[in-house]
């Protein structure tokens, strides 16, 4: 356990501040301010320390991944960084996305949530993954000995990139095919930068290539190499193709000028942060923006319709709009 006392001594949460609205609408930067050093070491020492190490860490039931929070919060506290950096790499190949884009459920299953607000999980996982980088403790991991075995990864996205990772590192020859012109998938052309800077894909890219893992962006599978050819020259094939297909609302009036699938606007307006010409693109500038869906996707629409310099965003949900805290009738550990 971090500090027996922590979650007694430090009953607030301290969360990474974000810039101030109308200063980060000039810009595609992350929305989050940078603290010093200092002020971001203190801030997670406190945070961490208000883990209790529970018997039963309901965390780890939260995670899709199963992290190991409450050991790697415990060696935060500690300032064991190097240490804290391999019990999260353990889990999780990509901590600096997952800790800048992940909902976060493992803060919602936190026992202290029963009658405090929880620990800061995604802010210290985020802090471990940007300080191992900054104190170079991400290095290659060479596999031992090679297997022989060839292995083909169809998409670039977080779920190909893991599938690669992890199979270079047993010792396979892996190459990974991406029928964009650049390797990222969801992560390049689906997310803003103002959620995930793309500096943070380029050195794990980095990391991938120095381990062995080859990539081949601008290779369609069905156009440029059939399904056949493919399977003849690997030994196995790993399909992490995504879902780029739209659904299209079948309601009157679908198909009027100026409605447009969410992947579309994303796409162009990534490829121009990242210096491309993207003729004919699809623009919000001046215009009275409807986003249809609350959910990433959507608030992507918004964040992007807002930097183009709409004249006005509204997003329209389905759902009801949940309560600002956790309703009587829903105690923890109900979500």
């Amino acid at each position: 356990m971090a500090d027996p006392r922590g979650f007694l001594e430090v009953r607030h949460r301290e969360e990474v501040p974000s810039r101030p609205v109308p200063v980060r609408l000039l810009d595609w930067k992350e929305v989050h301010e940078h603290r010093s050093k200092d002020e971001t070491a203190a801030v997670l020492h406190r945070q961490a320390g208000r883990c209790m190490d529970c018997g039963i860490p309901f965390c780890h039931n939260g995670c899709p991944l199963g992290n190991l929070i409450p050991e790697w919060n415990d060696l935060v506290w500690k300032g064991q960084w190097a240490e804290a950096s391999d019990r999260l790499h353990a889990t999780n190949n990509f901590p600096e996305v997952t800790g800048r884009i992940c909902p976060a459920p493992c803060e919602t299953s936190c026992v202290l949530g029963i009658n405090q607000p929880p620990v800061t999980i995604k802010q210290v996982e985020m802090a471990i993954a940007d300080e191992a980088f900054d104190r170079g403790l991400v290095a290659p991991q060479l596999p031992h000995f090679l297997t022989g075995y060839t292995v083909a990864v169809v998409g670039s996205g977080p779920a190909g990139l893991a599938a690669a990772q992890q199979l270079t590192r047993a010792g396979h020859t892996v190459a990974v095919f991406e029928r964009d012109d650049r390797i990222g998938g969801l992560l390049r052309y689906g997310v803003p930068d103002f959620k995930l800077e793309k500096h943070h894909l380029e050195r794990r890219i980095a990391q991938m290539e120095a381990e062995g893992t080859r990539f081949r962006p601008g290779v369609e599978i069905g156009r440029d190499i059939t399904y056949a050819e493919l399977i003849a020259r690997y030994d196995a094939v790993v399909l992490a193709t995504g879902a780029r297909v739209p659904r299209r609302l079948d309601i009157p009036g679908a198909d009027l000028e100026g409605i447009h699938f969410a992947m579309d606007f994303l796409t162009q307006a990534n490829r121009v942060v990242a210096g491309d010409e993207v003729p004919d693109q699809i623009l919000a500038t001046g215009k009275h923006v409807v986003v249809i869906g609350g959910g990433d996707t959507g608030s992507d629409c918004v964040g992007t319709a807002l930097r183009q310099g709409a004249a006005s965003v509204t997003s329209l949900d389905i759902g009801v709009r949940p309560p600002d805290e956790r309703p009587i009738n829903e105690p923890w550990p109900v979500d």
